[in-house]
């Protein structure tokens, strides 16, 4: 609509910003604004909550990385008010949850006599956080990664729905799409008009719905090919169908689920497949201690994990036993603290049971540096670069899978966090 307002924070060189953002806004004759440029990187990022305040934009284009800051943001202004008011919160999240369901289930059947609990709580609460986003946003679309369904149902609960989508530049770039009037929480919509789409075996036959397999579609939309690259354009399209090299599954509804890319893909010793997005996503989500992590296994006799660690916040919990990073037992126990994180999803952790055991990492190496976009580690819609990463830290992948590197307390993790302070 022509009332519709956006502040464009995603990188104007990423299709989807390209075709979501500008281009929609223009055909729609609505506004949009660009983040005020910073001297420098950090200072753009700051820039972000002042410019949303002064646009008061009605819609925003989003990634899961700068999602979580939103998210992270409110949580710690919400912790600074207080215990009465954390619990108040906490308290008001779960009736939310509870209402919403799905989003193609709320309020419905017994959901509908959470309602008068949850208008009271978004009086109170759920408001006053819509406010600091200028007091009009309807919706984020979400694209570029997968969304944590948390993170979607925390905001649907505060009601800022963060819808869903998929797709690739080579797609233009979108592919399926969740919107107001028909969404599923957790998948990535339904496809768009205009556009086939099937999943596929290894050898290209469709599967019947609910079977995973490779996404691949066909439509006005998909590129001609590659720029001077024959070879990688007949690798990727056959017979006029894209071959995604992502993997998913249709539910019975017709949603599509993404479940990774293939060559992201854990590969067991015995060949079977697992996607990493939703563990690397647990571990940073339920830890302070984690910034971020990759799991790696290519055809390996266990799961590991390269590690940036939070140094902060490691440090704050050594001092609470009165130790720092600068000897053995502080070194020991901060690995120990970041162990202890893997620990809470495995069989009597507190999050037992929400991926199979034997890929969570029986192992990791922790990290000196983020992944970041000025070490090329993260492409610019904050994915991490897996190729790039793993043939930068080889020999400390290499490493843990020997005996000495297999311990957690190995000098070269003691070594790192003995450099937390540098």
């Amino acid at each position: 609509p022509e009332y519709y307002v956006s502040l464009l924070i995603l990188p104007w060189d990423h299709s989807f910003a390209h075709t979501a953002g500008i281009y929609t806004l223009m055909k729609n004759g609505a506004s949009m604004a660009s983040i005020q440029l910073g001297n420098s990187p950090i200072e753009t990022l700051r820039n972000i909550p002042i410019n949303i305040k002064e646009i008061k934009p009605t819609f925003l284009l989003s990634v899961p990385a700068l999602a979580k800051n939103f998210r992270k943001n409110i949580e710690a202004g919400i912790k600074a008010k207080g215990e009465k008011v954390e619990k108040l919160f906490n308290k008001a999240l779960e009736t939310a949850y509870a209402y919403n369901g799905l989003g193609c289930d709320k309020g419905k059947g017994m959901r509908k006599l959470k309602k008068p609990l949850l208008a009271l709580y978004d009086k109170i609460l759920f408001s006053k956080i819509r406010e600091g986003f200028g007091g009009r946003l309807e919706f984020f679309i979400g694209g570029g990664a997968l969304l944590d369904i948390e993170l979607q149902k925390f905001f649907y609960a505060i009601g800022i729905p963060m819808f869903q989508g998929y797709g690739l530049s080579e797609s233009a770039p979108v592919i399926s799409s969740n919107v107001p009037a028909l969404h599923k929480l957790g998948s990535s919509g339904k496809i768009v008009k205009n556009l086939q789409v099937k999943i596929c075996n290894e050898d290209g036959i469709e599967l019947p719905q609910g079977e995973k397999g490779e996404i691949v579609c066909k439509g006005e939309n998909i590129m001609k090919g590659y720029w001077k690259n024959e070879n990688a354009t007949n690798s990727t399209i056959k017979d006029g169908w894209l071959y995604t090299g992502d993997m998913g599954y249709f539910d019975e509804e017709g949603y599509l689920y993404v479940l990774g890319r293939f060559k992201s893909l854990l590969i067991g010793s015995d060949g079977e497949k697992y996607s990493p997005e939703g563990i690397e996503e647990a571990l940073v989500e339920k830890s302070n201690l984690i910034d971020q992590v990759m799991l790696h296994n290519n055809q390996d006799p266990y799961t590991i994990a390269l590690i940036v660690p939070n140094k902060e916040a490691v440090k704050n919990e050594l001092k609470k036993f009165g130790l720092t990073v600068h000897n053995e037992e502080g070194q020991k126990k901060a690995i120990a603290f970041i162990h202890h994180q893997i620990n809470k999803f495995r069989n009597c952790g507190e999050f037992e049971g929400q991926f199979p055991e034997r890929w969570l990492p029986s192992t990791f190496a922790l990290l000196g540096e983020g992944f970041t976009e000025q070490n090329q580690f993260m492409n610019s819609t904050l994915k991490i670069v897996r190729g790039k990463i793993t043939e930068f830290y080889k020999n400390r992948i290499d490493y843990l899978f020997t005996t000495e590197g297999k311990d957690i307390f190995n000098h070269q993790n003691k070594k790192i966090v003995e450099r937390f302070d540098e």
